[in-house]
């Protein structure tokens, strides 16, 4: 194993900021298409069913390469594959912003998805080169990235769809990934942590397998016959025990399961579900309320509306960045994440009660964004605070995997429910499951060893 000295940078300022501008880079990419979503049957000329895997193709691609580009990140640098990642996006912006047909623009959508693995790539080199006393902040700045790129990317998709043509959501993600891709190269080193070794190619193989069949299954679990999506999870299941035991064998596992099953990192990919759940559950809700009609138990909003509506979430999340870290340091990361979930959970059972006024739905989705930006920015903290230095990015993919799974299982159930219950009851109901996820993450988190500390 190759293991180095780690050597602090000499602006860490501005290595975090353009590691964080990367990560909003990449959640605004996956954020542009939503607006879009209702339009693209008659823009490309395809079914609403046909045109879903837009955001299926995406979720696929990106649940495949995470863990792959972590555990390339350790052994063959992490600023390497971040650049490779960002070139991703780049190109598969390219590809969809050049598409006038479906098939082209999954194309560039599955080229988009495998850059997801910026963010856990941005938090590894952070533990690598920052000072020990600037970790935390940095790294709960980093997990915010996401939440910011999201609430910022509706607003400028509607503007752009309403004053342009869509393709110039595809080149504007473009232009932002370029900027991303220089500034890394110019201000961010590469670090000296590597782990060496072969990379597991079954391993990464019957991992994306057993992933591709589950997340299928999940998105598809409303729209396919019960029999298609049952054996997509029987598939999935057989795969991943071939898998796991391949992994225990291997000198040189994709990932370490031995590491993976100790209880801070298992618990904390546990309570990262139940979180990501809930974060992606008010993205569902709140938009659908503040465009349907009135005569519809909606607010009769706009398209521009409803994006600026969601906007003070994200900004939440990046200024409660700070005060993560600011407990995690005094009390500990796992303190911070019960904390988070707290806040999310009183925020979603705000939300049962508060859907009829577009300010209830300004201070609802605040308080979510607070409780996430907390419990996101603590997430890392307990990851690292029980993995070796040379799997720091092959835990954080893991860890950003296990959010991707939660958010696939929060719109599969919220759109069970959108369809098989009525408004406003529907709303009600995915408010309260969000609220119940938030507390399952706090119970979790609960028996996470109380003496993590940030390393």
């Amino acid at each position: 194993m190759l293991l180095e000295e780690t050597r602090p940078v000499t602006r860490p300022n501005l290595v975090v900021a353009v590691l964080a501008l990367g990560g909003i880079v990449v959640s605004l990419m996956q954020t542009l298409v939503i607006p879009l979503l209702p339009r693209f049957p008659q823009l490309l000329g395809s079914s609403p069913g046909d045109t879903t895997w837009v955001i299926t193709s995406t979720l696929l691609a990106s649940a495949v390469a995470t863990p792959v580009i972590g555990r390339l990140g350790d052994m063959y640098g992490k600023r390497r594959m971040l650049l490779i990642s960002l070139l991703m996006v780049v190109a598969g912006s390219v590809i969809a912003a050049l598409s006038y047909s479906l098939a082209p623009l999954i194309v560039g959508r599955v080229v988009q998805g495998m850059a997801v693995g910026v963010i856990p790539l941005g938090i590894s080199i952070m533990r690598d080169e920052l000072p020990r006393e600037r970790l935390a902040g940095a790294t709960a700045l980093m997990s915010a990235s996401l939440g910011v790129g999201g609430a910022l990317g509706l607003p400028a998709a509607a503007l752009l769809v309403e004053q342009s043509d869509w393709h110039m959501l595809f080149w504007t993600s473009a232009g932002a990934g370029i900027v991303a891709l220089a500034a890394v190269l110019v201000w961010v080193p590469e670090s000296p942590v590597r782990s060496g070794g072969r990379f597991d190619f079954p391993g990464a193989l019957g991992l994306s397998v057993a992933l591709i069949c589950l997340l299928l299954g999940v998105s598809k679990a409303s729209v396919w016959s019960g029999g298609a999506v049952t054996g997509l999870f029987v598939v999935s299941a057989l795969v991943l025990g071939l898998w796991g035991w391949w992994e225990l064998r291997s000198p040189q596992p994709l990932v370490d399961l031995r590491t993976t099953a100790r209880r801070q990192v298992l618990l904390t990919n546990i309570a990262s579900v139940s979180f990501a759940f809930a974060l992606f559950a008010q993205s569902l809700v709140l938009p659908q309320v503040l465009q349907l009609p009135v005569s519809a138990h909606g607010l009769g909003q706009s398209l521009l509306v409803t994006g600026l509506v969601l906007v003070p979430s994200g900004l939440v999340m990046m200024a409660t960045a700070p005060v993560s870290a600011r407990i995690s340091n005094a009390r500990g990361p796992r303190v911070t994440l019960i904390l988070g979930a707290l806040v999310v959970a009183f925020g979603y059972a705000a939300g049962v009660f508060m859907l009829t006024e577009i300010w209830q739905l300004v201070v609802v989705s605040a308080v979510i964004g607070a409780g996430i930006g907390l419990g996101y920015g603590a997430m890392p903290a307990l990851i690292m605070g029980a993995v070796p230095t040379s799997e720091t990015a092959a835990a954080n993919s893991l860890n950003t995997l296990m959010r991707a799974i939660g958010t696939s299982v929060s719109s599969a159930v919220a759109g069970v429910v959108l369809t098989q219950v009525g408004v406003p009851l529907s709303f009600q109901l995915i408010m309260g499951l969000g609220a119940a996820t938030a507390l399952l993450a706090v119970v979790v988190a609960a028996f996470i060893p109380s003496a993590s500390r940030v390393s």
